[in-house]
């Protein structure tokens, strides 16, 4: 596997690890504090980000 084909799946993975953990503060949590809206709060901020950063890579990636 490349390091190109290595860092889109990290990204992939990255993103489903962070909507996860924004389904858990939010949802499955019962009990949940300011620290765990700030967290998933901050998780929400990334599985937003990290797809755009995905496909501008991938774009790049591809003329490299």
């Amino acid at each position: 596997m490349s390091l190109k084909g290595f860092h889109i799946i990290f990204i992939t993975l990255a993103t489903l690890l962070c909507v996860f953990v924004v389904l858990w503060a939010f949802v499955l949590e019962d009990t949940a504090t300011l620290w765990l809206k700030v967290f998933g709060g901050s998780c929400a901020l990334a599985a937003v980000i990290l797809p755009i950063y995905g496909v501008r890579f991938y774009r790049k990636a591809q003329n490299i």
